[in-house]
């Protein structure tokens, strides 16, 4: 596989494309509803950000972060508990668990070993600050519970089998037991499952999605 040369050009129309979409998106949800949500693996730049990221490539992109916190009905929530509807919400945002590493052992493995033990950390913290919740909402779906890559989004080869779920997130729902995960990330691994009585729904991706009477 021929890697991608990142350059000006390929900057801004990744950049654009990621904006466009995610406000298009927005904006329909939230026509009629209030929109909570938080962001993935692919971030969602604060102006600083912005600034630093593509400011060294020379380009000048607009803060999708700005324009969706002037949106009055959406709500990017990134590591809060949130009462809606009487029902304990929390978002816990991405973050790079230990097991990921022990199962995909990357090239750098302990450089990423030693993030991903600092990530974990903070993780465990935010989901016991959390406690019992109804519905935890998290990038990452819990460890071999809908979270095998595949080959049909073209990874690397050695990746492909593996599970790219998080033992953190399995542990909190075994001892928690929520009544529902929503989760994402391995965008193939959409469907539900049960942990015990937890309902565990990976939303998949690309216009995917799943109604739930809560």
């Amino acid at each position: 596989m021929q890697e991608i040369k990142k350059d000006k050009e390929y900057i801004k129309k990744v950049h654009a494309e990621i904006h466009k979409s995610t406000l298009e998106v927005l904006s329909v949800l939230s026509r009629n509803n209030l929109v909570y949500t938080l962001q993935g693996n692919v971030g969602i730049p604060t102006k600083k950000e912005v600034n630093e990221e593509f400011g060294k490539y020379g380009v000048k992109v607009s803060c999708t972060r700005d324009k969706i916190n002037s949106m009055k009905k959406v709500f990017l929530v990134k590591n809060r508990l949130r009462l809606i509807n009487g029902l304990r919400v929390g978002f816990l945002e991405h973050f790079l668990d230990v097991s990921w590493v022990k199962e995909f052992k990357p090239k750098d493995y302990q450089k990423q070993m030693k993030k991903a033990k600092k990530q974990t950390e903070k993780a465990k913290k935010i989901l016991k600050r959390f406690g019992k919740l109804d519905i935890l909402v998290c990038h990452a779906p819990p460890y071999r519970i809908l979270d095998k890559v595949s080959s049909k989004y073209s990874p690397p080869k050695q990746w492909i089998g593996k599970h790219a779920g998080s033992e953190t997130v399995l542990n909190y729902i075994k001892k928690y037991k929520p009544s529902y995960v929503l989760c994402g990330h391995i965008h193939e691994g959409k469907g539900r499952a049960k942990i015990g009585k937890t309902q565990v729904i990976n939303a998949g991706c690309c216009g995917d999605y799943f109604v739930i009477n809560v």
